[in-house]
């Protein structure tokens, strides 16, 4: 189940780029720290370090992301044509491969991470479950962004 919601909220992020213009994906509403693109690039990046690395494991994505979209980071306005297209391209199929990997027990050994809500992940059972709150609480940014762009 924790497979096909993520799934789910990735198809959703797919279509708003079809959906949005380049304008109102980087746009930032007032009273928000970040916006549409930051949070679709920032939940793909997490995920593959909720898993991925904390198993010491390669990421699916290119390493440039960490650092642009991931934990700390803040948006930027401008937001390459490349890099949006590499975003929309690895979308889905890199959670497709947590999935395939998973079930292929890929994941052999974790390292623990306290999160910033203060839950410890001790093992990649718990890395999924908190990147399925971890993307819940971005699609629920997302939406409420998206009534203001």
């Amino acid at each position: 189940m924790i497979f096909r919601v993520a799934e789910f909220n990735r198809k959703y992020f797919l279509n708003l780029f079809k959906e949005l213009t380049p304008e109102q994906l980087f746009y930032i509403p007032k009273g928000y720290k970040n916006n549409i693109i930051w949070n679709i690039a920032h939940v793909l990046i997490t995920e593959q370090m909720l898993t991925y690395v904390l198993s010491g494991l390669n990421i699916s994505v290119d390493k440039k992301f960490i650092k642009k979209y991931g934990k700390g980071s803040k948006p930027s306005t401008k937001v390459s044509q490349k890099d949006i297209e590499e975003i929309k391209t690895i979308l889905i199929p890199a959670i497709q491969k947590t999935e395939k990997d998973f079930n292929n027990k890929v994941f052999k050994t974790y390292t623990e991470y306290p999160t910033s809500t203060n839950i410890v992940l001790k093992n990649i059972d718990d890395a999924l479950q908190f990147n399925s709150f971890h993307e819940g609480i971005h699609f629920g940014i997302i939406l409420s962004i998206k009534k203001l762009v």
